[in-house]
């Protein structure tokens, strides 16, 4: 029986022995071996020609050159490098609140303002006088006929500006004023402001404004990215401010009509507290550009404009994020007999919520107001109502507003305490977004922002635990689809 050979790199070898020999010849008498493809026929120096039969195997080595290996280690280097600092946005300030606070004092006594005067940062002035100011066809008049009648600074700071009708009359007054020779400064947040064209943007600075976008995409800004400026601040002359909902945009003129209107409040501010505002302009002022505004034209003496006591506090990831949270932690616990909210993103913590059942324990009414159908973020929506079922089985009034999307931000607190600002009364608010929030402590506002509050109730519907308990399944599945991120909403 002859010997096999098996052909492995460039050697045969020959079976049952250890002799190994070079192959001298390829090729193949039979017909078969002709015929069949893939196959190699080999000849043997001693057995004449024999028909063995190897399949052929092509197997490709991959080769990459040194070139491309630099490259995909410098981009899997750079891809670590933005994640790691993508997830800075994510992280949560080292003051965290982590427990209920108690129930100790009530609005009106002394120690709960002079603790939310130390707690919270600036100290309640007396003196002031501040103006409730409904839709844009109130609001908007107000603010332009502020910054035309300018003489010497203008700070605005808001979130949303978009082009459009609204946004050029602002744009186109703010520029006539610093061709006055008014200084002009702007601060616009990067993600607020995408609807913006940027030839809006280029007009404004070739008028003499001075505008600052807030952390716009760059590398250096990633491990911020997700933390924005949410403040909405107009001051005129250090003397007179303007804050609340309202942003720079076509939906907010009107009377809220209809859902392309939205329904919202601002507030116009004279007396000592503006000079509060002030600051908090000039807190991202200086995170934007490095500069301090100083000086008699952004600080002049300010005489009492009214009888209110009122104080704004702002707060920001980047020093002292929890100031809202405790507010509106310390402003529910104080509560004894009432407690209205216009809520235009509800989206409130376990803390929060364990809060305000403790105060339907001591008997306190609750009634919130949120948007409806027309809400601007489904996402929200489903966020919000999954918490709803706890509050009302406590016993609270959850109202859902029904012609347009309502905006509006508001607290009051037993008839006396009414805060109103940027702040949203949702996680993002307390620990993510920089805002500015007005505490007005006087019975009067107090009661004409309830009076407000109750008319905008005769325009929802009011929901029900049992409405939320029958609620279809398509709903409760959103809510747990987007209940993870609710933070980030």
């Amino acid at each position: 029986m002859p010997q096999r050979r098996h052909r492995v790199g460039r050697l045969a070898i020959l079976a049952g022995t250890t002799k190994w020999r070079p192959i001298e010849t390829i090729g193949c008498d039979s017909w078969e071996g002709r015929q069949r493809r893939g196959v190699r026929c080999l000849s043997s120096p001693w057995h004449g020609r024999l028909d063995v039969r190897l399949p052929l195997v092509t197997r490709p080595i991959m080769r990459i050159s040194r070139k491309k290996a630099c490259w995909i280690l410098a981009a899997t280097v750079l891809a670590t490098v933005v994640l790691v600092l993508f997830s800075f946005n994510f992280i949560r300030s080292d003051k965290t609140l982590e427990r209920s606070i108690e129930h100790d004092y009530a609005v009106n006594d002394v120690q709960f303002r002079r603790e939310m005067g130390v707690l919270l940062g600036p100290g309640i002035t007396s003196g002031n006088r501040v103006e409730a100011l409904d839709n844009g066809d109130e609001i908007f008049p107000a603010m332009l006929s502020a910054i035309r009648g300018a003489t010497k600074t203008i700070n605005f700071e808001t979130y949303i500006y978009w082009s459009g009708d609204i946004g050029r009359e602002f744009s186109e007054a703010l520029i006539e004023r610093a061709r006055a020779g008014v200084k002009v400064n702007v601060v616009i947040d990067w993600v607020g402001g995408l609807k913006m064209e940027p030839a809006l943007l280029e007009e404004m600075k070739a008028g003499d404004v001075r505008v600052q976008l807030y952390r716009p995409l760059a590398w250096y800004n990633l491990s911020r990215i997700n933390k924005r400026t949410h403040r909405k601040l107009l001051v005129v002359d250090g003397r007179l401010g303007f804050t609340g909902g309202v942003g720079i945009a076509d939906l907010w003129s009107g009377r809220a009509q209809d859902p392309d209107h939205w329904r919202d409040m601002h507030f116009r501010v004279q007396g000592p507290v503006v000079a509060q505002m002030q600051a908090a302009f000039i807190d991202n002022w200086i995170k934007t550009t490095g500069r301090v505004l100083n000086g008699g034209e952004y600080f002049p003496p300010l005489a009492p404009a009214g009888d209110m006591d009122a104080h704004l506090f702002m707060s920001s990831p980047s020093g002292g994020s929890e100031s809202m949270h405790l507010m509106y932690l310390m402003a529910i616990a104080a509560t004894r007999k009432t407690l209205d909210i216009h809520a235009s993103y509800f989206v409130p913590d376990e803390l929060v919520v364990r809060a305000m059942r403790m105060a339907l324990e001591r008997g306190v009414r609750v009634r919130v107001l949120v948007p409806g159908d027309h809400i601007d973020s489904e996402l929200v929506k489903a966020s919000s109502r999954a918490i709803w079922g706890d509050l009302l089985q406590g016993g609270a009034e959850i109202h859902v507003y029904q012609p347009t999307m309502m905006h509006v931000k508001s607290l009051i607190a037993d008839g006396l305490l009414v805060s109103v600002g940027s702040t949203n009364f949702d996680m993002r608010s307390f620990q993510l977004n920089d805002e500015a929030s007005l505490n007005v402590y006087d019975r009067d506002f107090a009661a004409r922002m309830t009076a407000i509050f109750e008319l905008d109730l005769q325009q929802a519907q009011p929901f029900t635990h049992e409405q939320w308990l029958a609620r279809p399944w398509y709903e409760k599945l959103s809510e747990a689809v987007v209940w993870p991120i609710r933070s980030q909403l």
